[in-house]
């Protein structure tokens, strides 16, 4: 069984070149890298030449918030279906990375084979601010504008808070009796995913409601899933750990060398956020004990 890594990065691309490093040729990488990103050619070309990297490109502009994340996720799910070899697919991003060895993972995935690693909670829900529904009731236009600019974020703000006042909302999202929201980061089984996409190719009155959805990344797959034969399978968390605290100047925390210890212990298999120069030296410890672990997972009990 191989495994689709579906890399949605947008900065410390480099970061890409440890990612793979750490995981051996069964992990097949399909890489969008965003569009606006100051990437250099030699950069884009050192990528290509690695033998498992199966495809690269920089199709969309991404905003945070805004359809073209998950455009780009179901782009690159369309190319991973293709390989029949593959068996799971996974989506991380460019502050992701392995916490346990190819040979770890590829065991864990072989003893769930069939299960749907997907977080996963019904809407309206206290985890997200208005129960994430302002999510889908106003036109939220976070491709249109850059929230991480200062003029953009001002211009999202002034569109929401308009409707707000005048009491504008957006008609219904009525395509499924009961919407569902969870992470973006999710390990799905090759047909699962093929689901999802012949799902949403049948139907594209969803695609086109989920235009202005603010992260609507982060309930289609989940809506999707929850109303289909997969439901079964679903366990309803991510193999990814994330420390939700505010540390390094950021909420989840990014994470540091002080975090090994964390990151040792831990039975999850991928874990976020990486970002340099603070996770720099966490990063090498990493490499380190992975591409030299010639015994059994310690960290499994």
């Amino acid at each position: 069984m191989k495994h689709a890594v579906l890399f949605l990065a947008y900065k410390n691309i480099h970061h890409l070149f440890d990612y793979i490093s750490i995981l051996d040729d069964d992990f097949l990488f399909y890489i969008h890298i965003d569009k606006k990103s100051a990437v250099s050619s030699d950069i884009i070309e050192a990528l290509s030449q690695k033998k498992n990297v199966v495809f690269l490109s920089r199709k969309y502009t991404v905003n945070w918030g805004g359809l073209n994340l998950l455009k780009a996720i179901l782009h690159l799910a369309g190319e991973a279906v293709k390989n029949r070899e593959v068996g799971y697919i996974h989506t991380m991003s460019g502050q992701d990375l392995p916490i346990k060895s190819s040979r770890e993972i590829k065991e864990f995935f072989e003893r769930n084979d069939g299960k749907q690693f997907i977080e996963y909670f019904p809407l309206p829900s206290s985890r997200w601010t208005d129960g994430g529904l302002d999510r889908l009731n106003y036109f939220n236009p976070y491709d249109t504008f850059d929230r991480k600019t200062r003029m953009g974020k001002k211009l999202i703000n002034a569109t929401v808070r308009f409707q707000r006042f005048f009491g504008i909302k957006r008609k219904p999202f009525d395509l499924f009796p009961t919407l569902y929201g969870g992470s973006v980061w999710w390990s799905l089984s090759s047909s699962c995913v093929q689901y999802v996409l012949d799902e949403i190719r049948n139907n594209p009155a969803i695609l086109k409601r989920l235009r202005y959805t603010l992260c609507a990344e982060e309930i289609l797959v989940q809506t999707l899933l929850m109303h289909s034969p997969y439901r079964t399978s679903i366990v309803g968390n991510t193999l990814t750990l994330v420390l939700w605290e505010y540390r390094n100047g950021n909420s989840p925390a990014t994470l540091d060398k002080s975090d090994f210890s964390t990151l040792q212990k831990s039975p999850k298999l991928f874990a976020r956020r990486f970002d340099y120069p603070t996770s720099r030296d966490l990063v090498s410890l990493i490499k380190k004990e992975l591409l030299h672990k010639e015994h059994s997972n310690p960290y499994l009990s």
